[in-house]
């Protein structure tokens, strides 16, 4: 199985940028992973909310393919401790799926098109994070998912 993050627009912050990098480096040795970043959309302040997030839907849904498993990260989703993540990882994956898309959406959120196409959707947290925050933490707890079903000791519960 492949996992790839989508995310909407570049991020900004450097030292979030390092953090990232890191844990995709690390975990590269148990997936074959891929962050890719759909560029932000052009003059935003001409458009409506739901015009936004169309358009933004439209490019998700470009980089979709037919037999991909799409995961929306999203407020309203299930949340998941640590250890039933990896659960959930390991299913995904005995399940034969080749690629699984997860993806942090724009600042609206997703348009009801990428909502219909979506097979779940997960909440990393009741609290709210930067866009930007969120894709150090989603890639730093797939690393942790996959130490947790290697039995390596980067988990403490």
């Amino acid at each position: 199985m492949n996992i790839k993050l989508l995310v909407i627009g570049k991020t900004d912050d450097k030292n979030l940028l390092q953090l990232i990098q890191m844990y995709e480096n690390r975990l590269k040795h148990y997936i074959k992973f891929d962050l890719e970043v759909i560029p932000d959309i052009k003059n935003v302040k001409n458009l409506s909310e739901v015009q936004q997030k169309e358009k933004e839907g439209d490019l998700i849904l470009k980089k979709i393919g037919p037999s991909d498993q799409l995961i929306l990260l999203d407020e309203n989703g299930k949340t998941f401790k640590s250890i039933e993540f990896a659960q959930f990882l390991q299913k995904k994956m005995n399940s034969g799926i080749k690629q699984l898309v997860l993806v942090i959406g724009g600042p609206y959120g997703f348009s009801e098109t990428v909502y219909k196409k979506a097979t779940g959707k997960i909440s990393l947290s009741k609290m709210t994070f930067s866009h930007q925050m969120i894709r150090m933490i989603i890639v730093e707890q797939l690393y942790r998912g996959f130490t947790i079903l290697k039995n390596e000791p980067y988990h403490h519960e």
